[in-house]
């Protein structure tokens, strides 16, 4: 049997966001939330630059990595090469709403297909032994009814699947883009928690829409696990309290600069590597929101990082903008 995966606070998987860099920065801001990568199409596993692709630190573990497509025997392979990487869970999209992902027949256009989407969950889950589990939406155009969302559940739940992660939006494949849908259509938590009431043997997240962790933890009141994503992302402070908040341990530090300090060792070796800082820093923008100096934190890294040759300097001196007591801190001898 698989070893479960705690679904109780999740970071969720974007697109040109979530990349390696990211999770490693999401990670010293806590130890205990779910990262996802982003989608990464299965045949790309497979054919591509696997370490490019779906490579990842070990530091950012529990991470999980969400997987594209709609053949079963290309997501099994997939999955077996990102079990192989040390994945921690496959996640199957049957979620994303972009043209491009529905000119390849996967993401949420599948809802549309509870049968394939069962047989893409079960090669899945016979190819590999970590968790394998789907991330879905309410429903899509016209198939949006309580009993078409409860039947592609149950047909998905035969086929093993244990964990569903609902984004609580319909959407809409014909007449919305990517951006809209993440907006327009209504949230209806309403009916992800009547899933969790109908069935209490599955392991529910619902994600869409939720800002704080007051709003997350309100959620858990009806099902197992909340997944944030912009939120996360533009405000990455907020997940300092998660591991007080959600898991009952001791968050990783105090001090503002403290993730950032601890993200030098890890830059330095991307750098050595051949990785752009601003690759790395693009990630780090919003964790000064609010403080004083915050906006010439920003401008010190924006600027900074894309000069040929950047280093951790820059980084040192865009912490130093930040005014406040704890940047004594900041040690200027490691330039």
């Amino acid at each position: 049997m698989p070893q479960r995966v705690d679904h109780r606070f999740c970071v969720a998987p974007m697109m040109e966001w979530t990349d390696r860099h990211c999770r490693y920065f999401h990670r010293q801001l806590t130890r205990h939330a779910l990262l996802y990568t982003e989608m990464v199409t299965a045949p790309a596993i497979i054919h591509g630059k696997r370490e490019k692709l779906i490579g990842f630190d070990a530091a950012e573990h529990p991470v999980a990595l969400q997987i594209g497509g709609s053949d079963p025997r290309e997501l099994a392979e997939a999955a077996r090469i990102g079990e192989a990487f040390g994945y921690d869970e496959i996640n199957l999209n049957v979620g994303c709403p972009s043209d491009r992902v529905q000119a390849g027949r996967f993401g949420a256009c599948l809802m549309a297909e509870p049968a394939l989407v069962a047989e893409c969950v079960g090669a899945t889950r016979e190819a590999v032994r970590v968790p394998v589990t789907v991330k879905c939406r309410i429903g899509i155009d016209e198939q949006d009814s309580e009993a078409d969302f409860a039947h592609f559940i149950d047909r998905v739940a035969a086929a093993g699947c244990e964990t569903f992660i609902v984004h609580a939006r319909k959407a809409w494949l014909d007449g919305l883009s990517p951006k809209q849908n993440r907006d327009v259509p209504p949230l209806d938590c309403a009916r992800v928690y009547r899933l969790k009431a109908a069935r209490p043997d599955l392991t529910i997240v619902i994600n869409g829409g939720i800002r704080t962790l007051a709003e997350a933890e309100q959620h858990l009141a009806h099902v197992d696990g909340v997944m944030l994503g912009r939120a996360a992302y533009q405000s990455p402070g907020l997940l300092t309290e998660v591991d007080s908040r959600f898991f009952g341990t001791p968050p990783q530090s105090a001090h503002p600069a403290a993730p950032i300090l601890r993200m030098i060792p890890y830059i330095e070796r991307q750098l050595a590597s051949g990785e752009r800082l601003s690759a790395i820093t693009r990630h780090m923008m919003g964790l000064a929101n609010g403080m004083p100096g915050a906006r010439a934190f920003r401008r010190r890294l924006t600027e900074g990082a894309i000069v040929p040759g950047a280093g951790v300097a820059v980084i040192f001196d865009a912490l130093r903008q930040l005014r406040l007591e704890e940047m004594a801190a900041v040690p200027v001898a490691a330039e």
